[in-house]
């Protein structure tokens, strides 16, 4: 029996040079504005990319239910990248991601394509589940929300809990907002 391909390789380096995906044309009158760009060394489709981080940041459990959010193509207030290890380690710096962590830095949102594709042991083979939770916690961060600790054993984990790191008791949570 062969066994499904796995999802393409992450190499560890890329350019530093970015795709950035076109958007829909939407009043941004009072609201965020956010690009999403993918580097070009990735093997990623940027429009299925804009698509899930779209649809992640506009669902009623995501920021959505704080914050008016619209993608934009030019200059926005925050830049959602996707980025391979060690660009994302540059444009972390002075921050350490040790070429496996995500971050905020400024107005600049990294996702590490390594966790895109690997995800982390908090969510088990739940990759989707854990994407929307990458791009919820650091595009928190870049909406000025801090880290925050599990309430209790068993309960659902704040979406500013560093996930990745480990649930502290918690269950695991891709949302800022429980409806």
């Amino acid at each position: 029996e062969k066994k499904a391909p796995g999802p393409p390789p992450v190499p560890e380096s890329g350019s530093g040079t970015f795709h950035v995906a076109a958007a829909p044309r939407r009043s941004q009158l009072g609201a965020t504005t956010f690009r999403v760009e993918v580097e070009q060394d990735l093997v990623l489709d940027l429009g299925e990319v804009a698509a899930f981080i779209d649809e992640t940041l506009a669902d009623p459990r995501g920021w959505s239910t704080a914050h008016r959010m619209v993608r934009v193509d030019g200059e926005a207030d925050i830049r959602i990248v996707l980025a391979t290890p060690e660009t994302t380690d540059l444009l972390c710096a002075p921050l350490d991601t040790d070429g496996r962590l995500s971050c905020r830095n400024g107005g600049i949102v990294v996702l590490n394509a390594w966790r895109w594709e690997h995800g982390a042991d908090a969510y088990g083979d739940d990759i989707t589940n854990y994407r929307r939770y990458l791009i919820n916690h650091e595009t928190g961060h870049a909406l000025g929300y801090a880290h925050a600790t599990c309430p209790g054993e068993s309960n659902v984990a704040p979406v500013m809990l560093q996930q990745t790191k480990g649930l502290n008791g918690c269950e695991p949570n891709p949302w800022p907002a429980i409806v």
